[in-house]
């Protein structure tokens, strides 16, 4: 169990959680509805991992009903109309990015975790100089 704490550790540094950071204030929106075969399975079958994984942490997940309102502080660039799209909302509550639709596991980490590290890499601080 350690070795499992310890790997996390190092993993969510690598993707920049230190204390401080910009990128803990990220969080992804899960744009979801009833009847959604790919939300379900989603839900089943990715979500308990990710709310555990380094990308979790960074960004937790939260789920939004299509038909329903958003959360108060978020502005969207367009209104998401295909369920599951997942949108990574800055630390100001505006959409940075998003992924449209639920590609399988594979793409679905790849593509997360490359929208949270660029996110990241936009929110750094730049040296003064």
């Amino acid at each position: 169990m350690q070795h499992a704490c310890a790997l996390l550790v190092v993993i969510s540094a690598m993707l920049g959680t230190a204390t401080g950071g910009a990128a803990q204030e990220l969080r992804l929106l899960m744009i979801e509805q009833a009847g959604c075969y790919y939300c379900r399975v989603f839900n089943r079958d990715i979500a308990p991992a990710y709310m555990a994984a380094p990308e979790g942490i960074v960004a937790p997940l939260e789920h939004v009903q299509l038909r329903g309102p958003l959360p108060e502080d978020v502005t969207l660039t367009s209104q998401p109309f295909v369920t599951p799209t997942f949108i990574l909302i800055g630390p100001d509550g505006v959409e940075i990015e998003r992924l449209t639709g639920f590609p399988g596991e594979d793409f679905f980490w790849a593509y997360i975790g490359d929208m949270i590290r660029t996110a990241q890499a936009q929110l750094a601080p730049t040296p003064e100089g």
